[in-house]
């Protein structure tokens, strides 16, 4: 079987490739990572792979000149300082807002798929933009909210999920919970029906923390 391609941005140490490669069906061929410290366990895991700098200055260019492309994927969880609830919320005007970032490699790059992450604030800050963007870019998005306690983790922890696909031509992978999807309603934007998804997700992830915390009898962290 051949194996995606993937550029995975704001690797950290790695966790999005670690998931994508243990499937078997992708291959990370380069990162881009500023902080030193993750870069090294990058270096150590991923001794042939790449590891770029900063992702303001990554470009197809840059990729195509060392060799690298193209690009089947690109995954990464961008800074959720802009949106988060534990800060300033300054949104676009903070700097590190980086979404237009990843959006200039989706459309310089156009891979077939983008996988993207972040606080469960960006549902009330920035999605509408993210999602706007690649309706623009001629990606087809679907939108998650899943919560840590889903993995079985002892807290709440919910985080938002977009996985888009260029142009919808191709199928959802196999298992995806897009594929369980109803199609969208004659006259129903992309971003009304995500929003709607959002707010069943976050019911649904609220139910399966209360029956967990009736079931075990724990305090469950917010």
């Amino acid at each position: 079987m051949k194996k995606l391609k993937v550029l995975d941005l704001f690797s950290g140490i790695g966790g999005f490739s670690l998931g994508l490669e243990r499937t078997g069906g992708f291959e990370t061929v380069a990162f881009c990572e500023i902080e030193p410290f993750p870069r090294k366990v990058l270096a150590k895991h991923w001794p042939e792979v790449p590891c770029y700098d900063d992702v303001r200055t990554l470009t197809a260019e840059r990729l195509a000149a060392d060799g690298i492309g193209p690009i089947d994927l690109i995954c990464g969880g961008y800074p959720c300082q802009p949106f988060s609830t534990a800060g300033r919320r300054m949104g676009d005007k903070d700097d590190r807002h980086l979404w237009p970032e990843v959006h200039r490699l989706l459309d310089e790059l156009r891979p077939s798929w983008f996988i993207g992450e972040n606080v469960a604030g960006h549902i009330s800050m920035g999605l509408d933009q993210v999602l706007s963007d690649l309706e623009a870019s001629q990606y087809t998005a679907r939108t998650f909210v899943i919560p840590a306690c889903a993995a079985d983790a002892p807290h709440r922890r919910d985080r938002v999920w977009i996985v888009a696909n260029a142009n919808g031509s191709q199928r959802w992978p196999l298992g995806c919970p897009c594929n369980g999807l109803a199609q969208r309603p004659h006259g129903l934007s992309q971003r009304q029906e995500s929003a709607g998804r959002f707010e069943r997700g976050c019911q649904n992830a609220a139910n399966a923390t209360g029956q967990r915390q009736q079931g075990q009898g724990e305090s469950f962290e917010r």
